[in-house]
Parts: C-alpha cells; sequence; structure tokens
C-alpha cells in the first residue's frame, strides 16, 4: 500500500510539475517552462507522465524552430511508448516524428511515418489522430510536388475535422489549401481557405493559441500579394509577424520576412528587398527549412534580374537549383529552368536556353501540371481551378464546358465536384 500511495504521489507530482509549465509556456516564458519540463524528464519514473511531458518539449522546439532537438525528443518519445505498450501511445509519438522529419524538409520519411500511424490498430483516440497525420502527409506531399496526392491527403485530413468538428485542425488544413492553390496559381482559392481559417479563429478561437490568427494572416498576406493587393498583403503580414515576434516563433518570423521582401521586389524596391531575405534566410538556415531557402532564392535571383545582374542571378540559381533536387521539390525546379529560359534568352545562348527550355517541359509532364480537358499548362498563370473527387484538378472554364461525366486523367467516374 505504502508502494502505491508512493506512486501516485509521484504521478501527482509529475501533472503539476508539466502544469506549471504550460502556465509558464502560455505566459510566454519559454525558457523557463523549458526548464521545469526537463527536470520533470529527468527525474519522473512515470513513463506516461514522460509521455506527455515530451510531447509539450516537440511543440514548443517545434514551435521556435528547434527542429533538430524536437526530432530528439520524439525518438524518445517513441520508446517510451513502447514501453507502455499502447497503440495510442504510439500512433501519437509517429505522428510527432512525422511532423518533426516535415518541419527538417525530409518529406519521404515523413510519408513513411504517416502510413505507419495510419497502418496502426488503435482504439477512438489514434482514429481522431488520422486527420493530423493526413495534414502531415499532404504537406509533405506538397513538398514533393505531387499536387494529387498532397490535395488528396487535404480532402482527407478537412473530413476528419468536419467530422469530429474539430475547427483547430480545419484551419491549419485550410491553411495548406492556401499553401497548395498558391503553389498551382489559383490565387482566389489561395486565398479563399486562409480568409476561412481566418474566419474559425474569429468564431471559435478565444483560448487558442495566437499562432493560428498568425497562421492565416501569413497566407492571407501571401495571396493577397500574388494578387497584386500589396497593401493588404503588408496589413496581414504585419500583424502576422507581430505575433509572431511576441511569441518567439522563428519559422513565422522568417516565412513573414520572405513575404516581406516579395511585396518589396513587386513594388520594384530591390533595395528595400535584399536585406529582408537576407534576415529570412539567415534564420530559414538556422531552423533547416531548405525549402524555405529555395524561396528566398528565387526571390533574390528575380531582384538580380531586375537589377540585370543576370551572372549574379545565375549564381542564386545555382544555389536554390542543389537545394531544390536534394529536397525533390520539382515546382522549385520548374520555376528555376522558367528563370534559366529568360536569362539565356536575353544572353543570347541558345543551346543553353534549349536545354531548359526541354527541362521546364519535363518537369511539367512529370508533375502533370496541365489540364487534361485542354491540353494548357496548369501553375504558369493565374486560374482558377477545380478538381474532381479523383483530386486530379482541371481548368474551371474546361469542367463548366465539357461537364464532369468522367476524369480524364484517371477514367474514374465522378459524380460531384470536389469537396475542395
Amino acid at each position: 500500500m505504502r508502494l502505491f500511495n508512493a506512486w501516485k504521489m509521484g504521478q501527482d507530482q509529475t501533472k503539476q510539475q508539466i502544469e506549471k509549465g504550460l502556465h509558464l509556456y502560455q505566459s510566454n516564458q519559454t525558457e523557463k517552462a523549458l526548464r521545469v519540463w526537463m527536470r520533470v524528464l529527468e527525474k519522473s519514473a512515470d513513463p506516461a507522465g514522460r509521455f506527455r511531458v515530451l510531447g509539450c518539449l516537440i511543440t514548443a522546439h517545434a514551435e521556435m524552430g528547434r527542429y533538430k532537438d524536437m526530432l530528439k525528443f520524439a525518438v524518445v518519445q517513441i520508446d517510451t511508448a513502447r514501453e507502455l505498450e499502447d497503440p495510442d501511445y504510439l500512433t501519437e509519438s509517429y505522428l510527432n516524428l512525422a511532423r518533426s522529419n516535415e518541419k527538417l524538409c525530409e518529406f519521404q520519411k515523413t510519408i513513411s511515418y504517416c502510413k505507419t500511424c495510419l497502418n496502426m490498430q488503435g482504439t477512438a483516440v489514434s482514429l481522431q489522430l488520422n486527420g493530423q497525420v493526413s495534414l502531415s502527409m499532404g504537406n509533405a506531399f506538397l513538398g514533393l510536388s505531387i499536387f494529387q496526392k498532397a490535395l488528396e491527403c487535404f480532402e482527407k485530413a478537412l473530413r476528419y475535422a468536419h467530422n469530429n468538428d474539430d475547427k483547430m485542425l480545419e484551419c491549419r488544413v485550410c491553411c495548406s489549401l492556401g499553401n497548395f492553390y498558391a503553389q498551382i496559381k489559383d490565387y482566389e482559392k489561395a486565398l479563399f481557405f486562409p480568409c476561412k481559417a481566418a474566419e474559425l479563429v474569429n468564431d471559435y478561437g478565444k483560448g487558442w493559441s495566437l499562432k493560428y490568427r498568425a497562421m492565416s494572416q501569413y497566407h492571407m498576406a501571401v495571396a493577397y500579394r500574388k494578387l497584386g493587393r500589396l497593401a493588404d498583403a503588408m496589413d496581414c503580414c504585419e500583424e502576422s509577424m507581430k505575433i509572431a515576434l511576441q511569441h518567439g516563433d522563428r519559422p513565422l518570423q522568417a516565412l513573414c520576412l520572405l513575404c516581406f521582401a516579395d511585396i518589396h521586389r513587386s513594388r520594384k524596391d530591390v533595395q528595400t528587398a535584399f536585406p529582408r531575405y537576407d534576415s529570412s534566410m539567415s534564420i530559414m538556415t538556422e531552423i533547416g527549412n531548405r525549402l524555405g531557402l529555395i524561396q528566398v532564392l528565387l526571390g533574390m535571383t528575380k531582384c538580380w534580374m531586375i537589377q540585370k545582374e543576370l551572372d549574379k542571378a545565375l549564381e542564386s540559381i545555382e544555389k536554390a537549383q542543389e537545394l531544390a533536387e536534394g529536397l525533390g521539390n520539382k515546382l522549385g525546379l520548374l520555376k528555376l529552368h522558367c528563370l534559366c529560359e529568360r536569362i539565356y534568352r536575353t544572353k543570347g545562348q541558345q543551346r543553353e536556353l534549349r536545354d531548359h527550355v526541354v527541362k521546364f517541359h519535363e518537369c511539367v509532364e512529370e508533375m502533370e501540371l496541365y489540364c487534361g480537358m485542354c491540353g494548357e499548362s496548369i501553375g504558369e498563370k493565374n486560374n482558377q481551378l477545380q478538381a474532381l473527387p479523383c483530386s486530379h484538378f482541371f481548368h474551371l472554364k474546361c469542367l463548366q464546358t465539357n461537364g464532369t461525366r468522367g476524369c480524364p486523367n484517371c477514367r474514374r467516374l465522378s459524380v460531384k465536384p470536389g469537396y475542395v
């Protein structure tokens, strides 16, 4: 009996210390919270308590952009879950492992760990995590420019969110869908989805972390910039940056700096853009966001081209190409071939020009970035798109003209337009 009481007391103390850390963390006393949680991890003999505190450490390090530490704690959490011999704990720990790899742009590993989660036979608790698993997998497929599979995962995640009335998950999926449509240049949808996320924050987010508001504002800023509404883009980006600075959110700070730089470049103010690209690059390098680094280098390349510094533009392209090839980011490679095409046309270097034209079209074919109805490319200019239930997408005008009796890409019958 005495032994049981001691064990119970230890459990209670662990719980109290975890709650103390959470209170400090929510009060923006991050370093103090981390010290409290690390003490719990070192002293607690309760596996369930250790599992929970590892979850807190994983979340905190993710928001600070310390992705390698996040991964380290995720690996320890897997071992703790195995010790507990509970499928729900194991599913959650594999999800955290997937997220850690997603943040480090290890997209193939992310997909593999997500599939492990989905194959586990847990309880209803595990099934509720499937929406988050689908979202992480969708983000990984998007990082690899596998658009149909990315959209399929986002649709599944959205369905889980609706079925479980999970507004936080719905908010995150809407932000990812905004990113998805920004990449394939349907800017109306790229704005619609983060606006929907912002509505969810306003309607349901009273007790939520401010990161949800910051995230939706950032994605709205990206869409506004692409639509040429630069004042609106600046307002949203400033609001997002303010929250990111208050909460020490380094990853979001880097993205906002990139967006600020892109806004100034859109205004042809490259002298103001360059320092912001440099600051964004510094943080992206520090946290290991290689996908973000490609976007920074693309923006800098365009600035050099505005200044007609074509050799410097080619230097930036070379660095970005190395990153894009390493990650398997096909859309990044396509954009780089497109920029090279413009540079070599200006330089009058026909052989290099032809080489990049061929590579550009190979990327388009590989990513299936063309409308299966009219044959024209998708993602070259702003166009309204529509997905079928199979997650293949087409020009909206083509679907309206030809109907949706079947998908030309996969020959699957479609009864109605897709979820998103």
